[in-house]
């Protein structure tokens, strides 16, 4: 996002917080946590910001919306109230009802014992989900009782995703092909933005752990136009406008993760911001400034603009630290990496998980760097993406060799 905005024909002056070692090539690094909401908000006043914009999802669902405009102070994303959509499971699910989206079926518990025996009557495999925030790792496709009863006990006596994971939703597993498909919103007007994938599974086969994203590609063609029209119109539009009707309404980019299974899709989950690793693929094809869209946005006036975006195919693949999605060590240099983020027309190394140290650049992260590759069509993106990613190292690095895959099969 911070690259993005500063391609802007206005160059707007950045600042990032925290940053990390290629952000800083970019805008100026401030070291305040992104969860520290009045650290953030007595910065933006002593600065005079004029525009703040929201990355991830802890602040959206502390309330920092809330708090800056309490100060007056112009900010780009969800409320509180409505970035639930997000931080609670259950809620989304009772809005995506009030709304007459199709999702799978799914019921929450706050009680071990009731969520035990739920399960033992459920169909297999079965999706054990935590209820509230866990980057992406709290949820469990269980393939047998042992396993989700595991799960639910992981989650709600033993905590392993934190407080997150204290209620949890137990779902019917939906067997298809995953697509992301944001939107930008005013709380009344949508724009989506073109298909992608993201690839969840740390290994090549879609196999292994659930990560945070290992790489994503963009547009997806399992997003044709008809999908995409079907869940502007039956998905998008409805959740925004019920969330309006329940005195919430929807600012910024809603994202829906959907399960295409025959060819209908069902919504798996909402996110109240942009998602990562799809993000990286998508806003390299926005050909309208990024920074008008986003103040189209905050003054309701998303309607009057006209968002274009350009004909090409983005692959990006993440390149994660060695244990990752499990423990892993951080502070190991980097190798290979360019005096900017930039490596050619072609190809952009995004980071995520670094930091500076001396001259080093080193690993902050479970995932470290995502690797872009662009081109006319998605082979050659795919091309340029690993081409890229083969000229940079670190110890125990590791990365998906077959990002892409389900849109190249033969």
């Amino acid at each position: 996002m911070v690259w993005k905005l500063a391609q802007s024909p206005r160059k707007p002056i950045l600042y990032c917080a925290p940053g990390n070692a290629g952000i800083a090539s970019l805008a100026t690094i401030v070291p305040i946590k992104s969860d520290d909401i009045l650290g953030l908000k007595e910065f933006a006043l002593r600065e005079a910001i004029d525009l703040t914009v929201i990355g991830p999802e802890a602040p959206l669902a502390l309330g920092i919306v809330d708090e800056f405009r309490k100060a007056r102070l112009k900010v780009f994303g969800p409320t509180k109230q409505a970035a639930r959509v997000e931080a609670s499971k259950s809620f989304s699910k009772d809005v995506m009802a009030q709304a007459k989206i199709r999702t799978a079926q799914a019921k929450s518990f706050e009680k071990v014992v009731d969520a035990l025996d739920y399960v033992e009557r459920h169909t297999l495999p079965v999706v054990i989900k935590a209820d509230g925030l866990a980057q992406g790792k709290g949820v469990i496709i269980a393939t047998t009782r042992d396993q989700a009863r595991q799960a639910i006990i992981d989650s709600m006596q033993h905590a392993v995703f934190g407080q997150a994971g204290k209620q949890v939703l137990i779902e019917q597993f939906l067997d298809g092909e995953e697509l992301t498909i944001m939107a930008f919103t005013d709380g009344k007007t949508v724009v989506p933005m073109p298909p992608a994938q993201d690839h969840k599974r740390v290994g090549d086969g879609d196999t292994g752990l659930n990560t945070g994203g290992m790489g994503a590609y963009c547009p997806a063609p399992l997003g044709t136009a008809e999908i995409q029209e079907h869940v502007r119109r039956e998905v998008l539009q409805p959740m925004v406008d019920v969330m309006a009707r329940l005195g919430s309404p929807f600012q910024g980019v809603l994202y829906a993760g959907l399960m295409v299974a025959k060819g209908t899709p069902y919504v798996l989950e909402f996110n109240a911001r942009m998602g990562d690793p799809e993000t990286q693929v998508v806003l390299p094809l926005l050909k309208t400034d990024l920074l008008d869209i986003i103040e189209a946005v905050v003054e309701h006036r998303l309607d009057q603009l006209l968002v274009e975006w350009h004909p090409d195919a983005t692959v990006c693949v993440g390149m994660a630290s060695g244990g990752y999605p499990g423990s892993y060590q951080q502070g190991i240099p980097i190798s290979g990496l360019r005096p900017t983020t930039t490596t050619s027309a072609a190809a952009v190394v995004f980071h995520a998980g670094t930091a500076q140290r001396d001259k080093d650049v080193v690993t902050a992260g479970g995932r470290v760097l995502g690797i872009l590759g662009r081109g006319p069509t998605l082979s050659e993106a795919q091309r340029e993406a690993y081409r890229v990613v083969n000229t940079i190292s670190f110890e125990g690095c590791h990365f998906r060799a077959d990002i892409a895959h389900r849109a190249l099969k033969p």
